[in-house]
C-alpha cells in the first residue's frame, strides 16, 4: 500500500478569487504532470462572509482563459483543517496571522506558510486580492499564483515525504 496523498489547503480572506485559483492552478498541473493521486487540494476563506458561493466570475473567466477551471464553493478555515492538511497555504501576512491565531498553541505552526515562499520567478511574496480592482489584477494573481503552484510542485517532487 503506498503513502497517502499529501493534503494541502490554500487560504485567503473570502474562498471565492485567490485560493480558489491556487487550487485550481495546483489540480491543473497535478494532472498534468499526472501526479493527482499524490495529492489532494482543498481552499478556505479566513472569514465566512462568502460561505456556499462559487468562485468570482472574474477569476474564473480569467483563468478559464490560461484553460483552468475553477470550481467548489467557498468555506471558512476552522481548526479541524489543522488536523485534516499537511501543508496550508495563506495568501497574504493578514491571512497568516489569522490563521495562526487559531492555534494559540502553535502546534500546526509548521504547516503553516506563505504562497509566495515557493515563487521561483516573482520576488512578490503576498498575494495581492485582486476583489475591488480590474482585470490586471486578476491577470497578476494568476501570474504569481501559477508560478508559487510551480515552484510547489517542483519543491514537493523533490521530497515526496518531506513534513511540514
Amino acid at each position: 500500500m503506498g503513502q497517502p496523498p499529501t493534503r494541502i489547503l490554500f487560504v485567503c480572506m473570502g474562498n471565492i478569487c485567490r485560493s480558489p485559483a491556487a487550487e485550481g492552478i495546483m489540480n491543473h498541473l497535478l494532472r498534468r504532470e499526472n501526479l493527482q493521486e499524490q495529492f489532494v487540494c482543498d481552499s478556505a476563506g479566513t472569514i465566512g462572509y462568502h460561505r456556499g458561493s462559487p468562485p468570482d466570475e472574474r477569476m474564473q473567466l480569467a483563468a478559464q482563459k490560461r484553460g483552468i477551471r475553477l470550481t467548489g464553493s467557498a468555506r471558512q478555515f476552522e481548526r479541524a483543517d489543522f488536523e485534516r492538511f499537511d501543508l496550508i497555504l495563506t495568501m497574504d501576512r493578514q491571512n497568516y496571522w489569522d490563521v495562526l491565531a487559531l492555534d494559540p498553541d502553535n502546534r500546526y505552526q509548521h504547516k503553516v506558510k506563505m504562497m509566495g515562499e515557493f515563487c521561483r520567478r516573482y520576488s512578490q511574496k503576498e498575494v495581492p486580492d485582486p476583489y475591488y480592482g480590474g482585470a490586471a489584477g486578476f491577470e497578476l494573481v494568476l501570474d504569481l499564483l501559477t508560478d508559487a503552484c510551480e515552484g510547489l510542485l517542483a519543491e514537493l517532487r523533490q521530497s515526496p515525504t518531506q513534513t511540514f
